[in-house]
């Protein structure tokens, strides 16, 4: 059986992709948009070189609104140079471990609060919202995709900020950014889809009840709280970025 890919590594980054153009948004602003969005829903994987003139092709547009667009990328940090060329970031093992143990203490933080102070409480409209969305990808029967940690991040995101935090939800975004290149890897199997999203829906179901103690507990249980779990799905996360890296030299 072949190991699923994600996308860059089965089409790779030739295809091209129609920029929408708003009058009030520059062509520089909409390959910047546009290619930052590519890098975070797994269009590209980390191993795909990005260079000016492959960016351009994609896009139907000329090197230069690229060259910003990539110069603004490097300072985010969601590219980096390696062996002289760039790339989406990919963290070492030892940068990733302390990142997502960065990342567990934060997600944690919105349920603490409200814990800690009655006077805090979840936006309920915007975790109701969120459920809503979440049995739909259920029902929908959708395939295990790299694009899949847009949503996965998207669902953390706003548990965290329905608590009413936006500074700790924008630490999150930055550390979400940093490791988005390895976590995209744990959704190519069905089994860690369908874990997922089940996942996600019994955590929104207890904390729209008021069962906060039970909701930070499954929330600890979901991202994973102890250091060898980190520590194993970091592992386990890079191992497959290699083989996929692997399989595209071999094409």
């Amino acid at each position: 059986m072949d190991t699923p890919t994600p996308a860059d590594a089965q089409h790779g980054s030739t295809a091209v992709t129609t920029l929408k153009k708003p009058a009030a948004v520059s062509r520089r602003q909409q390959v910047y948009h546009q290619l930052r969005s590519d890098l975070m829903s797994g269009v590209f994987s980390p191993y795909t070189r990005l260079t000016e003139e492959r960016v351009a092709q994609r896009y139907e547009v000329s090197r230069t609104p690229v060259r910003e667009a990539l110069a603004r990328l490097l300072a985010d940090g969601l590219i980096e140079k390696r062996d002289g060329s760039l790339f989406m970031h990919m963290p070492s093992f030892a940068e990733l471990t302390n990142l997502y143990e960065l990342r567990i203490t934060l997600e944690q933080q919105g349920i603490v609060r409200a814990i800690s102070d009655p006077t805090i409480h979840h936006d309920r409209a915007r975790l109701e919202t969120e459920l809503s969305r979440w049995v739909d990808l259920d029902a929908s029967g959708r395939e295990p995709s790299a694009s899949f940690v847009a949503e996965d991040e998207l669902f953390h995101r706003t548990l965290l900020d329905a608590a009413g935090n936006p500074s700790i939800t924008a630490t999150l975004d930055q550390v979400n950014a940093r490791i988005r290149a390895v976590r995209m890897y744990d959704y190519l199997t069905e089994d860690r889809l369908d874990a997922t999203i089940s996942e996600h829906m019994g955590i929104l179901d207890l904390v729209l009840s008021g069962k906060l103690p039970a909701a930070l507990e499954a929330l600890r249980e979901h991202v994973g709280v102890s250091k060898d779990v980190v520590m194993e799905r970091a592992a386990r996360a890079l191992a497959m970025a290699q083989l996929t890296a692997q399989q595209e030299g071999s094409h």
